[in-house]
């Protein structure tokens, strides 16, 4: 039985008295940089974030808007370090979370050193793709177009592959190709986005995979997991708040509260004798048995905060705020 490794986060260094992690001295030819991953909903960003690190640290889901906060990994070769930022998916909002939302991916076209546009290769070019891209002209940030998902490609794919051809070269940029899923074309997209990158020294420690600390990952593994199970029925009204976690040498135990907007969504969210709520909190802590690579146990809480997407202070107090 092999014991995956656990996820190296922020929180599993010692500080110096300065309050920094040390990290070792790049060789004279090392590069490094921040690279964003920007697209739509959906197009597969977090799931590409996840096989570049080798390990997840971002949720996934088939539900559309799944990331909500700008989450970093952490990819160390022995040529560069690549941090890769991963966005909300641009889209039109429809509430105070989703204004902040789509502010922070904006903002973080402007703080990184790449940008890494990725679009679903598996339908034609859209309106919502060419949004972004005039976005990305009003920035001097270089840019690279992704094109995911070629494992999903219909079998007659030139119309497809035309209309992005099409949007790179109008705006003269590279282009590399390949299937999150599948890590197809992976390496040749890693070696592009290095070739892109300054000389640069190690921001992290070469082995920590995400600067979020674990509380946050596992507030992330519970509501994929709602997401998963629930789909359309309650998705965007929930956020979890990890209340306490307590850490011994057998098993480490986990109190979380998921909030939601009414009571019918408590409801969906508990199920029929309470059947819902136990499948979550199974499946969930599964997932953050992976993550601290020990035994856990979840108590799950559900608690109805009316309207707390449209609340600047409950989007705070949920820990979405708007990026410096």
């Amino acid at each position: 039985m092999t014991v995956e490794p656990k996820v190296k986060s922020i929180e599993n260094y010692t500080f110096s008295l300065s309050g920094e992690v040390t990290v070792p001295q790049a060789p004279p030819e090392f590069k490094s940089g921040f690279i964003g991953i920007i697209g739509r909903p959906n197009v597969g960003k977090s799931t590409l974030m996840n096989q570049l690190v080798g390990q997840k640290i971002a949720i996934t889901s088939p539900v559309a808007q799944t990331t909500r906060n700008r989450l970093r990994g952490i990819l160390t070769t022995p040529e560069a370090q690549l941090i890769f930022v991963d966005t909300p998916g641009i889209h039109k909002p429809h509430h105070q979370l989703g204004e902040v939302l789509v502010k922070n991916a904006k903002i973080a076209i402007e703080s990184v050193d790449v940008v890494l546009f990725v679009v679903d290769g598996s339908t034609i070019c859209g309106t919502g793709d060419r949004y972004i891209a005039e976005l990305l002209t009003r920035s001097e940030t270089p840019v690279i177009l992704g094109v995911n998902k070629i494992d999903q490609q219909p079998k007659d794919s030139q119309i497809i592959d035309d209309s992005y051809t099409e949007l790179a070269q109008s705006y003269k940029w590279q282009t590399g190709k390949f299937s999150a899923k599948t890590a197809t074309g992976l390496p040749e997209l890693q070696d592009l986005l290095i070739e892109h990158l300054e000389r640069g020294p190690f921001y992290y420690p070469p082995d920590l995979v995400t600067d979020q600390p674990e509380r946050f990952i596992m507030g992330e593994l519970i509501r994929e997991q709602i997401l998963l199970l629930t789909r359309e029925e309650v998705p965007h009204s929930v956020a979890i708040a990890i209340e306490k976690v307590e850490e011994t040498p057998a098993i480490t135990r986990v109190l979380a509260t998921i909030n939601v907007e009414r009571d019918s969504q408590k409801g969906i969210l508990i199920g029929k004798g309470g059947a819902m709520l136990k499948a979550i909190g199974s499946a969930a802590r599964e997932q953050i048995q992976k993550l601290i690579a020990g035994k856990v146990y979840l108590e799950l809480f559900v608690k109805v905060q009316p309207k707390w997407r449209q609340s600047r202070v409950s989007l705070a107090e949920l820990g979405y705020r708007v990026e410096e």
